[in-house]
């Protein structure tokens, strides 16, 4: 079966052999309802409770503080949507980088009533300052800015972020889905109110995801019934997904520095690499990521080129995963300035544990011939 070199690990991590050993019971014999009462239940329930531990672990946070959830976009919208139900319409700020599961759910909330603010980022794609401090004299009452950027890789001070926002009176959620198991997350020192994280991303399963989410926050469920996860998740547990969650947060952790200073490696000599061949790499002088590089060669339409790439053997991609039916350029970079026309050029390299120097030198010299072979064709069709 043809199998391209996997390049696109910001959409999706493949499942890790060892979740996947400590998941297989959790698909046969052990398979009670963590609510049930019985032998069968109080094994699920363990299970569930020692996913969660894990999980709190990897972030500092304490288990009760974690509540599982579908995955990061139900995360964000339990946050964004939980925290407005129990409060007075007020400003909501998002950044103007956010992901899509971020980005609409405060539009929603726009509609009912609230005012939405939309946080200015620089050239980097940081938040701009300036901006910044406009925003806080609006008393935001809550706010959403993403640790890690999905596309640039861009990193946030998130902990500077959430000491204004509490001196302000608001709370501070951030999307760290892309952060986990790439740099390391500390709740505590964030300063956050509510942290979002995905379990897919890290190796885990898909359908897994938690809110950490400080206790002194009142949320209203999104989803009410049985009361599980605190009454803020209704809903019989997917154990299976929960304990496998767990486990990948265990061994990110675990491989964390080894990894991040690797992947730093590759990304440097892929940047290098593709400077050669002329290419604009976007957020190059901001702390991002060590496994992303987001650039664009000009002249050449990124989703033409991802078409071709993947062809010739090499999975990428031209942005976020979960916009990749919009033909729009990317906003994270028109939000950062970037002209629509180099926008549309723009194409995505993530890393993984799988990841090697051989892979990332073949795909450059298969991206320099495609490319060369695009302006041709552009050049005869003139």
């Amino acid at each position: 079966m043809f199998a391209p070199v996997y390049l696109d690990w910001n959409a999706t991590a493949p499942l890790d052999a060892t979740v996947r050993e400590a998941m297989l019971p959790w698909l046969g014999t052990r398979f009670g309802n963590a609510s049930s009462r019985h032998e069968y239940g109080r094994q699920a329930r363990a299970a569930v409770d020692e996913a969660r531990a894990r999980v709190a672990a990897a972030v500092g946070a304490h288990a009760s503080e974690v509540v599982f959830t579908s995955g990061g976009s139900e995360a964000n919208n339990l946050f964004l949507k939980g925290a407005a139900a129990l409060r007075k319409p007020a400003v909501v700020a998002v950044s103007a980088i956010e992901h899509p599961c971020v980005r609409e759910p405060a539009r929603q909330l726009r509609r009912q009533g609230w005012t939405l603010r939309e946080i200015a980022v620089d050239g980097e794609g940081r938040i701009d300052a300036a901006d910044w401090q406009r925003t806080l004299a609006e008393r935001p009452a809550l706010v959403s800015a993403m640790l890690a950027n999905n596309e640039t890789g861009v990193l946030q001070d998130i902990a500077a972020l959430a000491a204004d926002v509490r001196r302000s009176g608001g709370w501070l959620h951030s999307d760290a889905v892309q952060a986990l198991g790439k740099v390391a997350v500390d709740f505590r020192a964030l300063g956050v109110h509510a942290l979002s994280l995905s379990a897919h991303k890290i190796g885990g399963p898909l359908g897994a995801g938690a809110l950490v989410v400080d206790k002194r926050v009142e949320l209203a469920p999104l989803i009410a019934g049985g009361g599980q996860e605190r009454g803020l998740r209704s809903g019989t547990e997917n154990v299976a997904a929960i304990v496998g969650f767990g486990v990948a947060c265990e061994l990110a952790v675990a491989r964390l520095a080894d990894e991040q200073s690797r992947l730093a490696a590759l990304r440097d000599e892929l940047q290098e690499a593709l400077g050669a061949l002329g290419a604009t790499v976007f957020s190059a002088a901001a702390a991002r990521l060590p496994n992303t590089v987001f650039f664009a060669l000009d002249g050449i339409d990124g989703e033409t080129l991802v078409g071709r790439l993947d062809r010739a053997g090499f999975a990428c991609a031209s942005g976020s995963a979960c916009s990749s039916a919009n033909p729009e350029p990317s906003h994270t970079l028109l939000a950062m300035g970037v002209a629509p026309e180099r926008a549309r050029g723009a194409l995505r390299v993530s890393l993984g544990r799988d990841s090697s120097a051989a892979e990332l030198r073949r795909f450059v010299e298969t991206l320099a011939a495609q490319a060369q072979e695009l302006r041709n064709l552009a050049a005869l069709a003139a």
